[in-house]
């Protein structure tokens, strides 16, 4: 049950619930000031001359409010919104229905999209700079390209692997921006946000708590709300007060610095190997995890509590990580 707090994917429960509390206007979003207000310049700049937005590739761990700010972008621009991700575009066929259904100014939002085969990624480059795209008709000897043009659009790609990228695909893009996880006070204003919206009653201190042990992310945040809003209507009196948060939080396997089960097996499994340097692939087999998962979901937290660092030859235990492991 802990870990599920932290999976990259939401389930089609946890999208709906997510979807409910998501701002509704680019002024509402909460945390990542300086992402906002460059997207809050270019988008009136693209208004003012009535052009489609530049390309926008977002980078940054799960959770931190990707897809978000690419539904807001569509907003603001009052333009149609397009999802898919780069694991559901396997052919480039796949994209054709895409781009042919778009109209002027659409934004094309591609989650995950170091996740492109190389041959669909090369697809989208004329798309991306000339908006046009060349399909082949037939094979063999009858075999024939046909242009197709397309309306001018925004493509929005998201991230957790920028370098994944090749520098071709990147240099398509005209806009840049990297989400960092948030400071503690930006996470506790967005769960107050939250439980008002869920219209749950809470104590300032069981907001602070949950801010503390959200690693900084938006997501995990509002997922961790959510079961406690079930503690405080199961073991209280539709309240949630600092002893029930404490309480769910136990429950959860959460820990003072926000480490679940999982996070203390890694760090376990590094230290029965002396302490690493050990391979990730290693890593993934003994905990049951993929390997993307791990790095993407995981590891960023235990390098910024100093419990890990990687290294050429693999992962390592901190002397901080030992501390924790003898207690």
């Amino acid at each position: 049950m802990a870990d599920s707090v932290y999976e990259r994917e939401s389930t089609g429960q946890e999208r709906d619930f997510e979807l409910s509390l998501r701002p509704k206007r680019l002024a509402e979003f909460i945390g990542q000031r300086p992402v906002v207000e460059n997207l809050s310049v270019y988008i009136a700049a693209a208004r003012k001359r009535d052009e489609p937005l530049d390309h926008i590739l977002f980078s940054g761990m799960p959770g931190l409010g990707k897809t978000t700010l690419a539904n807001l972008i569509a907003t603001e621009l009052g333009a149609n919104m397009h999802g898919s991700s780069g694991p559901a575009l396997e052919r480039a066929g796949d994209l054709v229905g895409l781009l042919t259904n778009l109209e002027h100014g659409d934004v094309l939002f591609i989650d995950e999209i170091h996740r492109l085969p190389a041959p669909v990624e090369e697809f989208l480059y004329s798309a991306m700079e000339d908006f046009h795209v060349d399909i082949q008709i037939d094979q063999g000897p009858a075999a024939r390209s046909v242009r197709v043009n397309l309306k001018h659009f925004t493509l929005v790609g998201a991230t957790t692997r920028e370098g994944l990228l090749s520098a071709p695909f990147r240099a398509r893009f005209g806009v840049f921006e990297r989400l960092d996880p948030y400071p503690a006070e930006d996470i506790l204003q967005i769960v107050t946000r939250s439980a008002r919206l869920l219209e749950l009653p809470m104590d300032g201190e069981a907001a602070a708590l949950i801010a503390a042990r959200s690693r900084g992310t938006p997501r995990v945040a509002n997922r961790i709300l959510r079961r406690l809003r079930d503690v405080a209507q199961v073991r209280g009196k539709g309240r949630l007060t600092l002893e029930l948060a404490e309480q769910g939080l136990r429950m959860l396997g959460i820990d003072a610095i926000g480490l679940t089960e999982l996070d203390r097996r890694i760090l376990r499994v590094i230290a029965e190997q002396g302490g690493g340097p050990i391979g990730l692939k290693t890593i993934a087999v003994a905990v049951g995890e993929e390997e993307d998962t791990i790095e993407d979901a995981y590891e960023p937290h235990l390098i910024r509590e100093g419990l890990l660092q990687k290294t050429p030859r693999g992962r390592k235990l901190t002397d901080k990580a030992n501390a924790l492991l003898a207690r």
